[in-house]
């Protein structure tokens, strides 16, 4: 599975306004709602239960919150980069300012954990989030996300 599976040029958000992470979340869920034709609350609802239970902020500021919802017909994902780091209580205890939300449906088993295991080792690759933060195109940003895998191990 490659991030250009879960997600595509228009689900990139190049410069988040967030001051906290429960505005973070409603603001993904509500841009999450337009493409996956799921209500917003649902999507936030989700996001919340599953912080919850522990915090998807992983460190390095990064996070990856994600869910699982009854009527999604597909692994959903959407990418934002922060204007300014937000508490988003991480393992590490920094900021965030690169979010990858993962949404799947409740059918997903293993497909969820692997879209989840792609994009955490995308994002433990320093150099690519050194590139994500160096940028708020768009376009590049997506580039960079999708770039094949192949190419940036060499």
């Amino acid at each position: 599975m490659e991030i250009a599976d879960l997600i595509t040029a228009d689900r990139v958000i190049a410069n988040l306004r967030a001051t906290s992470k429960k505005q973070a979340l409603q603001d993904l869920a509500r841009q999450a709602a337009q493409v996956t034709d799921v209500h917003e609350r649902a999507i936030f609802d989700v996001l919340l239960e599953r912080e919850r239970l522990g915090t998807t902020g992983v460190g390095n500021g990064i996070a990856i919150p994600h869910g699982k919802l009854p009527n999604l017909d597909r692994l959903y994902g959407l990418f934002a980069r922060l204007e300014e780091p937000i508490d988003f209580d991480s393992i590490d205890e920094q900021p965030v300012d690169l979010i990858f939300l993962l949404l799947a449906p409740e059918s997903a088993g293993a497909d969820h954990l692997k879209a989840l295991a792609r994009v955490s080792r995308l994002l433990r690759d320093k150099s690519v989030c050194e590139k994500l933060r160096a940028t708020d195109n768009r376009d590049a940003l997506y580039a960079l996300l999708t770039e094949p895998s192949t190419s940036r191990a060499a």
